[in-house]
């Protein structure tokens, strides 16, 4: 039988402390007690756990790290499937095991744990997707190190990984301004995640620098506060040219304008957000802003990794820059 490696978790949970504690004493840090120091110091080596005391030398230390998924986002959107799918991959090309847990609705409305903080069996924890700032205040008070991918919090200060939103969306409109598009609307609602929102800035700040009219009707909800897709509100007054936050809320669109008669993009151009499977299913394919997940997720390993070596370690938020890739939802507008 193989022996399980003792883990920073398992001292923990010996002593009825913190993950952070158990790391700063081990570490050296500040931020524990003498005594508070010498007695886990006493209960690691009591189990058997090895740590050398050098970042280099410990590189090779194998980490439980928890990847927490809103049941809105893994449920409903095959774009975090897939980046959680690729974070999981490269985990374990690193030796690192990595530990899924979806959290339902009832327990992020109810400020219920997950299971494998509650038990102590992930020593760090990547968020992916938006949760509510209540939750998100109740995992940082757990004392793990997070990490938010693909989303941030304004009022919740944790490292985040996320793709650079306003500028493809800047990218994108600019993309359908010099394709002669003057008329330009926007899909997506802005307060659902923070990526939305910021892909309506990117876009907003283009319109305003080409000096360009942007009307209320022309921002356009694609879910509502639970994150379900609902039908589109198409405005009355109809733009030539839409931004969409997705792909795939892009190829709901394609459809919609379709089944009322409009050609894409003979009559409206579609432009969207991410590059996945939605973006090649539409019929016309949709030009899009394709989202590196690989550097996505390469990236929240990478200070995940850093952060449980060095418990004061932090980064602020990182964007991952993506590319423009064409198809064939655009026609340029005759003058």
């Amino acid at each position: 039988m193989i022996r399980k490696s003792v883990t920073m978790g398992d001292v923990a949970r010996e002593l009825g402390v913190s993950t952070v504690s158990v790391s700063k004493a081990l570490t050296g840090k500040e931020g524990v007690s003498e005594a508070v120091r010498e007695m886990i110091i006493k209960k690691a080596e009591e189990m058997g756990y090895r740590y050398t005391g050098s970042k280099k030398e410990n590189s090779g230390e194998r980490h439980n790290i928890g990847i927490f998924v809103s049941e809105r986002f893994i449920a409903k959107d095959a774009y975090y499937s897939r980046l959680y799918e690729k974070t999981m991959m490269m985990l374990s090309e690193q030796k690192q095991m990595g530990m899924l847990e979806i959290i339902r609705r009832e327990m992020e409305k109810e400020g219920q744990l997950p299971a494998l903080l509650s038990s102590g069996q992930v020593e760090g924890a990547i968020v992916l997707g938006q949760m509510s700032k209540d939750y998100l205040q109740i995992l940082k008070e757990s004392g793990i190190p997070l990490l938010f991918m693909d989303f941030y919090d304004e009022n919740i200060f944790e490292d985040a990984v996320i793709s650079d939103s306003v500028f493809g969306s800047d990218i994108l409109t600019n993309y359908l301004i010099n394709k002669g598009h003057k008329r330009i609307a926007f899909v997506g609602s802005i307060r659902s995640t923070s990526s939305i929102m910021d892909r309506y800035i990117g876009y907003y700040r283009a319109m305003l620098k080409s000096g360009l009219e942007i009307k209320d009707e022309w921002r356009i909800e694609d879910r509502d506060d639970e994150g379900e897709r609902i039908r589109f509100d198409l405005p009355e007054d109809m733009p030539t040219a839409f931004v969409c936050n997705s792909d795939a809320t892009a190829f709901d669109l394609v459809k919609r304008l379709q089944k009322d008669g409009l050609r894409v993009p003979e009559d409206v151009s579609v432009v969207a957000f991410d590059n996945f499977i939605y973006a090649e299913m539409s019929s016309p394919k949709i030009t899009t802003y394709g989202v590196d997940t690989d550097l996505l997720a390469r990236a929240a390993i990478r200070i995940m990794l850093e952060k449980l070596a060095d418990p004061g370690y932090s980064v602020g938020r990182v964007l991952v820059s993506g590319t423009l890739i064409e198809r064939k939802s655009v026609m340029p507008v005759m003058e």
